[in-house]
C-alpha cells in the first residue's frame, strides 16, 4: 500500500460552477494532484524517508532530493487548497478572524487587494497564501509547489488560505486571463475552513 494518498474532493467536481469548472476541478484533482501523490510515493518508496509524516518532511524538505520538495509540496499544497473551497461559501470571515485581517490589513477590501496582487504578480507558477507567522497574518507567495511550511520558504508560517496560480488551474476556462480567476476565487472560499486552520494555528 502507498504511503501517501490522493485525498478525496469534499464536493463534487462541478460544485465550484460557474467559477471553477467541473473539467479543470475532475483534471486538477485526479491528474495533477494524483500525479504528485504517485510521484513523491516513488521518490520516498523504499528509502526511510516512508517513515516521515508530510507536513515533517516539508519542514525539513532541504535534505531531501528534489522530487520530494516538488511532489510533496504539490501534495501539500493542494490537499489544503481543495478544503478552503466550497459550493455556496464565497462573502466574509466573521468573528475572530475577521478582527484579525481587519487589525492587520485595515479593511476586508485592503486584505483580499493585497492577496490578489500577491496571486497575480507571482511569475510563472506558483501560490498565493495567507499564512499565521508569530501570531500574525501574512500574505505571501511562493514559486512553483513550495509552502510557507518549507524551511527553504522566504516566509514562514502556517498556511491557512492559498491559491493555485499554476496555468493549469484556470486555463481551460480563463485561458491567459489569471486575474478574473483570481476575482472568482473570491466567490468559493470555505471562510469556515479558513477560520478553523486560524485558530488551530
Amino acid at each position: 500500500m502507498s504511503k501517501f494518498e490522493l485525498p478525496s474532493l469534499p464536493y463534487s467536481f462541478d460544485a465550484l460552477e460557474p467559477y471553477i469548472d467541473a473539467q479543470t476541478m475532475e483534471i486538477h484533482h485526479g491528474k495533477h494532484h494524483g500525479g504528485y501523490v504517485n510521484k513523491l510515493n516513488a521518490a520516498v518508496g523504499g528509502t526511510e524517508l516512508e517513515s516521515i509524516s508530510l507536513s515533517d518532511l516539508m519542514k525539513d524538505v532541504s535534505k531531501y532530493p528534489v522530487a520530494v520538495r516538488n511532489n510533496g509540496g504539490g501534495h501539500f499544497n493542494h490537499s489544503l487548497f481543495w478544503t478552503v473551497m466550497g459550493p455556496n461559501k464565497g462573502g466574509e470571515p466573521t468573528g475572530e478572524l475577521a478582527d484579525k485581517i481587519n487589525s492587520t490589513f485595515g479593511s476586508f477590501t485592503d486584505f483580499k487587494d493585497k492577496f490578489s496582487t500577491a496571486a497575480a504578480t507571482r511569475f510563472g507558477s506558483g501560490w498565493a497564501w495567507l499564512l499565521v507567522a508569530d501570531g500574525n497574518l501574512v500574505v505571501t507567495s511562493t514559486p512553483n509547489q513550495d509552502n510557507p511550511t518549507m524551511d527553504v520558504a522566504e516566509v514562514q508560517g502556517t498556511p491557512i488560505l492559498g491559491l493555485d496560480v499554476w496555468e493549469h488551474a484556470y486555463y481551460l476556462k480563463y485561458q491567459n486571463r489569471r486575474p478574473e480567476y483570481i476575482t472568482n476565487f473570491w466567490n468559493v472560499v470555505n471562510w469556515e475552513e479558513v477560520a478553523g486552520r486560524f485558530k488551530e494555528a
